[in-house]
């Protein structure tokens, strides 16, 4: 679990390295690129969602006993 923690640090460093590079180079107008900028945190928390589901759905899978 602890490269788990490690990913998700990353994917939200990331995330927000890259917001703060988008505000501060965007050629739009403030109120779009908030707009833009929300629209594309909603992604990476989706994509966080989905990659970390599926994880932990295969850890909660559990194996089969036989008994012979």
């Amino acid at each position: 679990m602890k490269t788990v923690g490690k990913v998700a640090a990353g994917v939200l460093a990331g995330a927000a390295a890259g917001a703060a590079l988008g505000v501060l180079f965007a050629p739009d107008k403030g109120t779009e690129t908030r707009r833009k900028l929300a629209q594309k945190g909603k992604e990476v928390k989706e994509s966080v969602k989905n990659k970390f589901g599926e994880k932990t759905d295969k850890t909660k899978e559990k194996p089969e006993h036989k008994e012979e």
